[in-house]
């Protein structure tokens, strides 16, 4: 059988105190492309420097195509791994051309070889015309596309990403990601892309790998981690959510704005946590004195949503709710109901 592109096992690195990664294990299958995902400070960015080898492990081992390339007894430099690294910032030399800095990482060809090698990846990322060009003379996303170009040229096992979309425009972005995706895909090369973005997470790669305090939080495709997380942490990363206090009755859970059917054997009396997303709350206006209505606080203009604050009796912080239909205006009291299939409960 083929070797998965990438192996980790039981992998650790810690810095003082700090566990920055810990434990952590993953097989990611060639040709896949990966997101790396958490908030800043979760590890992301020291478990990329260890599989391109330069950071050392305390402990586990790495295996690239089948290669131990970091383990208790063996240890092979950043240069001999294959592994291409596009770092947050670029990393750019200054004093070299667009072309030069292309060709920095190429070794062993001659110089006809490694001119057609640096053309065809200029020219693939859209910048064949400035190779003569210093890097502070290209926009941000064209510095981008120069990093990826080195990146790739000389034909890399792995293609490594830290954050490569941040420093960029949002009105850019989207433009820079679609075509860097394109050509890594083109070239059929794994790719893992570290983002700390919830959006940019879900819609980046064939997997999405969530990570918590140096420890991988739970693995699956966008779909999976969006719509069956498996804890809150999951659930609160990718959106925004209201968590409600359940209490488990009589086969139900109840909450301050309506009661669920229970889905797992729970015992009675038992508390839950129930994260509701702002989409999944519906609201019509209510009089004043009507049974359940529940104050506007504040509401928000956000182009096709509108975002409302609702005070609801019985909880402490005001509900968030998102909808696409806007209240008249002047509502000040409004009934809600919560859409029970979309409700995700965990254990408290």
């Amino acid at each position: 059988m083929t070797a998965p592109a990438l192996e980790i096992e039981s992998l650790s690195r810690r810095f003082g105190e700090t566990a920055a990664v810990w434990n952590v294990s993953l097989s990611i299958e060639r040709g896949t492309l990966v997101c790396l995902a958490g908030h800043s400070g979760c590890g992301k960015s020291s478990l990329l420097r260890l599989v391109a080898g330069v950071d050392v492990p305390d402990a586990g081992i790495i295996r690239i195509d089948g290669e131990e390339v970091a383990g208790a007894r063996r240890f092979v430099e950043p240069e001999r791994r294959r592994v291409g690294f596009v770092f947050q910032d670029y990393a750019l030399f200054p004093h070299l051309t667009v072309q030069e800095n292309v060709r920095f990482g190429l070794r062993g060809m001659t110089k006809n070889e490694g001119n057609r090698r640096v053309g065809d990846m200029l020219d693939r990322v859209g910048l064949g015309g400035h190779a003569d060009r210093y890097p502070h003379e290209l926009s941000g996303g064209e510095q981008q596309r120069v990093a990826l170009a080195r990146a790739l040229a000389p034909s890399p096992r792995l293609i490594l990403m830290d954050e490569p979309f941040s420093n960029l425009d949002r009105a850019l972005r989207e433009g820079v990601r679609s075509d860097t995706l394109s050509l890594i895909r083109e070239l059929g090369i794994t790719a893992i892309i570290v983002s700390h973005d919830p959006e940019e997470a879900l819609s980046l790669g064939d997997r999405v790998v969530l990570m918590r305090a140096g420890e991988i939080v739970q693995t699956g495709t966008a779909y999976d981690l969006y719509d069956r997380p498996n804890g809150t942490y999951a659930a609160s990363f990718f959106a925004a959510c209201n968590n409600l206090p359940g209490l488990v009755r009589n086969g139900t859970i109840e909450t301050a704005i309506g009661v669920l059917p229970l889905r797992d054997r729970l015992p009675d009396g038992d508390r839950v946590a129930v994260l509701v997303r702002p989409s999944a709350i519906e609201v019509v206006p209510a009089c004043e004195g009507e049974r359940q209505a529940c104050e506007v606080m504040a509401r928000q203009m956000r182009g096709e949503t509108e975002a409302l604050w609702i005070s609801v009796p019985g909880l402490e912080a005001p509900l968030e709710i998102r909808s696409t239909r806007r209240l008249p205006a002047g509502v000040r009291h409004v009934a809600i109901q919560m859409v029970p299939e979309q409700a995700m409960i965990f254990r408290a």
